[in-house]
């Protein structure tokens, strides 16, 4: 219960610090770029802090657990620049974009998601080696929330699907 409410307060916080994105209707939006910089930026600078308490590791678990963790980290945010490369391009593109750009950068997001479900398997079985499966469990699961909050963000940015022609 506890930790529900840990949760709940640092993703509340988080959100709270993405407010910038949020402008009255008679001011200029941020552009894409920037929208999606703050959105990753944001999320960023809380999730170490949110892993951190809601993993509760010992000492012995976090010598195990953050330098795998940063490897992690890192090798997941060259996942998730090519992921922004396509947004990107779509919202250039939108409302122009041709069927064969659409299926090529659907394909790149397919590829992109593939990877990043390999990348989080071969983790798994990495923080596996030195972690208790329940631990590795719980941060995969803490893990998956942290990357639905983050995707609704970023797909708050994107022209509305209304627009579609």
């Amino acid at each position: 219960m506890l930790m529900n409410k840990a949760l709940l307060l640092n993703m509340s916080l988080a959100v709270l610090g993405l407010a910038p994105l949020c402008c009255a209707q008679n001011e200029e939006p941020p552009s894409l770029d920037s929208a999606i910089a703050l959105v990753r930026a944001g999320i960023q600078a809380n999730k170490t802090s949110i892993v951190g308490q809601l993993m509760n590791l010992n000492d012995q678990e976090g010598a195990a657990f953050w330098p795998i963790y940063r490897s992690y980290e890192y090798q997941r945010s060259k996942l998730d620049d090519e992921r922004v490369g396509v947004i990107k391009e779509y919202t250039e593109k939108y409302p122009d974009l041709t069927d064969a750009e659409a299926k090529a950068m659907a394909d790149r997001m397919f590829e992109c998601d593939s990877r990043l479900a390999a990348l989080k398997r071969s983790y798994f079985k990495r923080f596996n080696k030195t972690l208790p499966a329940l631990t590795v469990t719980k941060f995969f699961q803490l893990e998956r929330r942290i990357d639905l909050m983050t995707d609704l963000k970023v797909e708050s940015t994107l022209p509305p699907l209304t627009d579609a022609p």
